[in-house]
């Protein structure tokens, strides 16, 4: 088993932990629709990169 050899202070694990937070996912506007989704992702309508990929039901 792995034992640390010398303490981190907590100046050290707080900078260590700096990169952590979570940041906004990167969103990107479907070009044909106009609608906003997750890059990467198919837009709630069923579009991907401006073609029909799932049939929605539509209200």
């Amino acid at each position: 088993m792995a034992v640390q050899q010398n303490k981190k202070s907590p100046s050290k694990r707080g900078m260590h932990r700096a990169h952590d937070s979570l940041s906004n996912p990167a969103l990107a506007i479907e070009p044909t629709t106009g609608e906003v989704h997750r890059r990467h992702h198919i837009s709630p309508s069923g579009v991907y990169r401006g073609k029909k990929v799932i049939k929605t039901t539509e209200a």
